[in-house]
């Protein structure tokens, strides 16, 4: 595709690995505290803006964030804003983005969203797959029947 065909943000797998060390510095509340954006937004969350007036529903979500943030979301928020600003610019370039668009289309080649979330569970997250029991297309249709 070409690194001028698309929009790259966050940290690296590696920079994701690292930030897990002992000593790293990597802290989610002190990227809040000194991002006005990122701070806009969780307080959004935190406060009743999304849940009609229920200020606890979304608690477990920025204390997660604010805490542990396992997948390191306050980390690549700067950077995402900063990507978001190169995709408006693209976009409003009308022949760039078209060009853009053809070039990712026709350059992709293999791409599988499975084999994608796969690296990422095995490289960034580690975690293991969990095998689930289908049921068969009769059963399914059995239980539906009773």
């Amino acid at each position: 595709m070409g690194a001028e065909n698309f929009f790259l943000f966050g940290m690296t797998a590696e920079q994701v690995q690292a930030s897990w060390l002992p000593g790293s510095g990597y802290d989610p509340r002190a990227l809040y505290q000194g991002n006005v954006q990122l701070r806009a937004v969780i307080d959004l969350i935190a406060d009743d803006h999304f849940s009609r007036g229920d200020r606890e529903l979304f608690r477990p979500i920025v204390d997660s964030l604010l805490g542990r943030d396992n997948y390191r979301l306050m980390g690549d928020f700067a950077s995402y804003l900063q990507a978001q600003d190169q995709v408006s610019a693209a976009y409003a370039d009308r022949e760039r983005w078209t060009r853009m668009s053809i070039l990712n289309v026709a350059r992709m080649g293999k791409f599988s969203s499975d084999r994608s979330i796969r690296d990422y569970c095995r490289d960034i997250w580690r975690v293991q797959p969990t095998k689930i029991a289908l049921l068969s297309e009769d059963e399914v249709t059995g239980d539906l029947l009773q």
